[in-house]
């Protein structure tokens, strides 16, 4: 590849030292463009060969071996780095939020910085039942008024909630729009873009980074319906490409890089959502970096639970097949709901995107902010943190539970030991809590459609499991009073014996969650593996897998895409997925350029071409690179030279070398041929050819070109009959080709 080579010393002296001016490397030679696609079939080259000269230096001295060594090792370096600094992130993160999303109904007199929860665990006065009243925290009307109830007191804590809101997500938006613009949205669709070797400069920078981890904090904080889980991925990949830059072997390799960057994103989340370009080593790594931010998050201990999952439960019944029909109906559910959501928000980005909306991202999140909190307040399953309310849906109903969900009618002469409660009748708790419920599912359901793709961080795992986990209460606790009511029907005789603890509404929520999470991004295993990572409940595999199943085939019949591939679509980026299946039975001759009325392809020859014919080139196309030829006549293939290397090449020795003129012959052959003193000094560039161009044949199916490039991640390929030239697909071209066949407009797949 172009800077590989001997050392300086060798080339500089002799006699054709001008000619030889190039073999040393220049600044920049091999660096992309921003929006461009990077070749990975030369990052791969470059980095072998990097690997090569280390390896043969290392036989040489003990300080070239402790070099090397350090090499081979920087790879793991990157890795600890990365899992310290994200689970540092992740664990305040997490601590921040609920202590913000508790300031807007109150604070804590003993510590300000407690939230509600940590305020009371210290409090004396707590009874068992009013766990959550104590008097270190004071809800803002009581602090302001010294009334905690009546009217004047809600009203004023009504107001105060809604203004806390506003104010949060009013700075979430407006340091998103001043320092770091690439940090708002999810970030999932942009990283699965950036990883199959797209360049986005400044999507995983410092400042990124920086005002990602606080605005997400402030998104979260001010109760829109959002999650954090995409945006902690973007996050993570901030951090590797933060350690990237500190070692050489990543920061001048941008395949190397991508190989780092896919490495956060390993909890199983997103190995299986976001990476395109995995090599094993990688897995390893990933694992490791997985090892070292949960170890780090066990430490931060943000959950207070000593757990590193979200949302622990314990059930202690197990299920019956019977049980299936619901959850599999909860599977339906949840495709429906993903292709809901899908249509409708990308329609709603769409409008955004196209209409005076667009201008004024501000106005829009101040909006959406004041209508989520003024309509949130009044339910409290929808003015808690969306977490809270997942968690408290996942939860089994103990003896201990005082939440209103439990509120069942106890038969006063039971005496059973007390995990094991039988199934009783619904009290005037549970009938009263199914109503907010039901009022918190379609406020949901709609306020996540316009909430997810503004101008904020904003991930979609929570809001999607809250859906689902509410429909899946419902469900549950329908079913748990069917089979208490009915229990000599034929379905319930088999396993519900009167007295005894059949159904578990909290594994319906369970269930629900893991089939709306499927619908929305269709992942499946990797879905069952995060549920029970969130959950910890191995038990209950074929439920989840049952209804995830489900919900990604119903899901899929009405549209194959998740809500990051439809998203990737809408903002055309060049993204080639590797789901996608080409079916169409073109050929490479009809894909290619130019086309039969284009303008003939514009290529070098390697010997007749002066510096000017090269300038006049650049300047007159904005192709990416050019084909170099033995001679227009023959049209025979030597090699492709990239737009930029010629531009930095022929700029660098018109500044460091005498002679170059714009008359001066550019040679791209092995020597120069002798020529007479009279003529001005040749310039040698074969050293940023690339002798070994992809080509195909003019009659290779398009379905192995498309192959081919999602597979070895191709930037171009040239097209040739028996050694002749004939023309060139991009991935560009490959993409607005399957464009085509799929009857969309062609001109979307560029990056807009």
């Amino acid at each position: 590849s172009c800077v590989s080579g001997s050392t300086p010393t060798e080339e500089m002296n002799g006699a054709g030292n001008l000619m030889d001016f190039l073999d040393e490397p220049f600044p920049d030679v091999g660096t992309y463009e921003d929006f461009h696609t990077i070749d990975w079939l030369r990052e791969k080259s470059r980095d072998t060969d990097r690997h090569r000269k280390i390896t043969s230096k290392s036989k040489e001295s003990i300080w070239e071996l402790i070099k090397s060594l350090l090499d081979a090792w920087s790879g793991w370096v990157v890795m600890l780095l990365i899992g310290l600094l994200s689970g540092t992130l992740a664990g305040v993160i997490d601590l921040a939020v609920d202590w913000m999303t508790d300031l807007k109904e109150g604070v804590c007199l003993s510590a300000f910085w407690y939230s509600h929860e940590q305020c009371c665990w210290t409090s004396n006065e707590t009874t068992f039942d009013d766990r959550d009243k104590c008097p270190q925290w004071q809800k803002w009307a009581e602090l302001m008024t010294g009334h905690a109830e009546g009217g004047g007191a809600y009203v004023l804590n009504y107001f105060l909630y809604v203004l806390w809101a506003l104010l949060f997500s009013f700075l979430a938006v407006s340091l998103v729009r001043v320092f770091a613009p690439y940090a708002c949205g999810s970030g999932i669709p942009e990283i699965k873009t950036i990883l199959s070797g797209f360049i986005i400069r400044g999507y995983l920078g410092k400042w990124t980074l920086l005002i990602k981890t606080v605005t997400l904090v402030l998104a979260v904080s001010s109760g829109l319906s959002l999650g954090k889980e995409g945006p902690l991925v973007h996050v993570a990949c901030c951090c590797g490409n933060l350690f990237c830059s500190l070692f050489s072997k990543y920061s001048k390799n941008e395949g190397k890089r991508r190989e780092v960057r896919s490495a956060p994103d390993v909890s199983p989340l997103s190995l299986l959502q976001v990476s395109y370009y995995f090599p094993l080593k990688t897995l390893w790594r990933s694992f490791f970096a997985a090892l070292v931010a949960a170890f780090t998050l066990r430490s931060i201990n943000p959950f207070g639970n000593s757990r590193l999952v979200l949302f622990y439960v314990e059930y202690h019944t197990p299920w019956y097949m019977a049980e299936l029909v619901p959850f599999i109906l909860l599977g339906v559910f949840g495709g429906l709901w993903g292709t809901l959501f899908i249509r409708a928000n990308i329609a709603w980005c769409r409008r955004r995107k196209t209409t005076q909306l667009g201008k004024y991202p501000v106005l829009e999140v101040i909006a959406v902010t004041g209508i989520t909190a003024v309509l949130a307040y009044p339910n409290p399953y929808t003015r808690r943190s969306t977490s809270e309310l997942i968690s408290e849906l996942f939860n089994d109903c103990g003896a201990l539970e005082s939440s209103q969900l439990c509120d069942y009618i106890n038969n006063p002469n039971m005496s059973r030991p007390v995990d094991d409660i039988p199934d009783r009748p619904a009290g005037p708790g549970v009938y009263n809590a199914l109503w907010q419920l039901a009022l918190a599912l379609v406020f949901k359901i709609v306020i996540t459609i316009f909430t997810f793709g503004m101008k904020i961080p904003s991930g979609l795992f929570i809001p999607s499991m809250a859906v689902g986990a509410i429909a899946g209460r419902i469900v549950g606790i329908a079913v748990e009073q069917m089979a208490y009511h009915h229990h000599d029907w034929i379905i319930f005789k088999n396993w519900c014996r009167p007295g005894a603890d059949c159904v578990t509404p909290g594994l319906y929520a369970m269930v629900g969650a893991a089939a709306c999470l499927g619908g929305v991004t269709r992942m499946t295993v990797s879905l069952v593996v995060i549920m029970f990572e969130l959950t910890g409940g191995l038990e209950y595999i074929v439920p989840l897998m049952a209804a995830a199943v489900t919900s990604k085939w119903v899901a899929d019949a009405f549209g194959k895409e998740g809500i990051y591939e439809s998203h990737i679509q809408l903002n055309g980026y060049p993204y080639l997925d590797v789901r996608d299946e080409f079916t169409h039975r073109t050929l490479a001759t009809d894909v290619m350029r130019p086309r039969r009325n284009d303008p003939t392809l514009a290529v070098l020859t390697q010997d007749s071409t002066t510096v000017e014919d090269v300038e006049t080139l650049i300047k007159d196309t904005d192709y990416n690179g050019f084909p170099v030829v033995v001679s227009r006549e023959s049209e025979r293939l030597i090699g492709f030279v990239q737009r930029r290397d010629l531009t930095l090449a022929i700029k660098n020795a018109r500044q460091k070398q005498d002679g170059v003129v714009s008359s001066s012959v550019v040679y791209f052959t092995e020597d120069a041929p002798q020529l007479p003193a009279s003529n001005p000094q040749p310039l040698k560039l074969r050293r940023i050819l690339n002798l070994s161009p992809f080509t195909v044949t003019d009659h290779t199916p398009m379905e192995t070109v498309v192959d081919i490039f999602r597979k070895l991640g191709l930037r171009q390929c040239l097209v040739t009959r028996s050694g002749r030239l004939l023309g060139i697909i991009t991935k560009k071209d490959v993409l607005r080709h399957m464009a085509q066949m799929m009857n969309q407009d062609p001109e979307s797949i560029m990056f807009n």
